[in-house]
């Protein structure tokens, strides 16, 4: 289930805000300006399908925010718990960043944990099968995919080199909870 906690910069451990529902969730994102929606596929998917197979899958969707919002490429990212480099992988998006255009992602499986520090709270967005968040350009935030990554998800860019992260130097990301803490509880 998707989930949202808002907490303080200074308060990790105790959120101010705690929402499941998906309209609830949107409407605080995008009240801070990110955007959350919830995508259905077009056409089922087979166990397994291939990069084409998921595009086309959600073409109209991704075609959509193609057109509003200027994107140029796509493309589709899988991780499994048996990925040899899931830790290196899982580093590299820890520590807080930002980017100089908006970080888009949809879920079609699995589920990842981003963090996004927006003036002076954290918004914990934990995005499960079926969502799509736009994290806007220059937001500083952090991405958690577990010690056990599972998810396959697509990507939209406007720079079609894709993922370029400029890393604050904060060690915020550090004193907020973990996915793998996440799933504990």
């Amino acid at each position: 289930m998707s989930r949202l906690r808002i907490f303080s910069e200074s308060e990790p451990h105790a959120p101010i805000a705690h929402l499941h529902d998906h309209a609830g969730i949107a409407r605080e994102l995008g009240a801070a300006g990110v955007r959350f929606e919830r995508w259905e596929a077009a056409t089922p998917l087979a166990a397994g399908a291939g990069q084409q197979a998921v595009i086309a899958a959600y073409r109209n969707e991704i075609d959509r925010l193609m057109a509003s919002e200027g994107y140029r490429t796509v493309d589709v990212i899988s991780l499994t718990p048996e990925h040899p480099d899931r830790e290196a992988l899982r580093r590299k998006f820890l520590d807080e960043h930002t980017h100089a255009e908006d970080e888009v992602r949809f879920f079609v499986a699995g589920s990842g944990l981003f963090s996004l520090h927006i003036g002076e709270h954290v918004y914990e967005v934990l995005c499960e099968q079926g969502d799509l968040i736009g994290v806007p350009d220059a937001t500083p935030h952090w991405f958690d995919m577990g010690p056990h990554p599972f998810f396959i998800a697509i990507r939209l860019f406007n720079n079609p080199e894709g993922w370029v992260a400029r890393f604050t130097g904060s060690d915020i990301a550090a004193r907020f909870p973990r996915f793998e803490l996440e799933h504990a509880a």
